[in-house]
């Protein structure tokens, strides 16, 4: 028995090939990616300098600008979406490293705003 397995599992390894690499389309994605990138950077700086004047200028505690941010959290794939062109071909994880990126940027933006200034 354990004979036959072994003899199927290296028929199927002498079979499999690697798919052909496409690096037009991977380059493409890439870039892409940047893009929305840098969209995330902008908004995160955006968000981080209005909750820091909700905070500290506007004179709001920390519970009125938080839910703001969390808010345009939400919007701002929506937003990503409509910008770029080709958000359509990112996946899951993609979106999730973009908003994971923006979040902890806002909150480190604000912070550190509310702790120099």
């Amino acid at each position: 028995m354990a004979k036959k397995v072994r003899r199927r599992q290296e028929e199927e390894a002498a079979t499999f090939e690697f798919p052909e690499f496409d690096e037009a389309s991977f380059l493409s994605k890439e870039f892409e990616l940047a893009g929305a990138l840098w969209l995330t950077v902008g908004f995160a700086a955006l968000m981080g300098l209005l909750s820091w004047i909700a905070s500290r200028l506007g004179g709001f505690p920390w519970y009125v600008p938080f839910p703001l941010g969390l808010l345009f959290l939400i919007v701002s794939p929506w937003i990503i979406g409509r910008l770029r062109p080709n958000s359509s071909r990112y996946t899951k994880g993609d979106w999730a490293a973009l908003l994971a990126f923006e979040f902890f940027g806002w909150l480190a933006i604000w912070f550190v705003l509310l702790n120099v200034i």
